[in-house]
């Protein structure tokens, strides 16, 4: 059995296998979209490898993180701008 880390995504536990990026983790929740752009439309993970920026989150109270190229850590505090 593959060791499982918990952590909270806008206020919600969640618990992933360990190495699970927090991308991934917002996708298992069905939380599509990670911010807003500066004009409101939605953005999410696009590349995948840390090239386009668009999942940027804030984790433990630090913005503009990347969350796919982010591992999943117990404890961890991540918050997106989806409603």
């Amino acid at each position: 059995m593959p060791e499982r880390v918990a952590l909270q995504i806008n206020g919600r536990t969640i618990e992933v296998a360990a190495g699970t990026t927090v991308a991934a983790a917002l996708a298992i929740m069905g939380i599509p979209v990670s911010r807003r752009s500066v004009t409101g439309e939605p953005r999410g993970p696009v590349c995948g490898m840390g090239v386009c920026f668009e999942c940027r989150v804030t984790i433990d109270g630090v913005p503009h993180r990347l969350g796919c190229l982010t591992h999943c850590t117990s404890g961890m505090e991540v918050r997106t701008d989806a409603p």
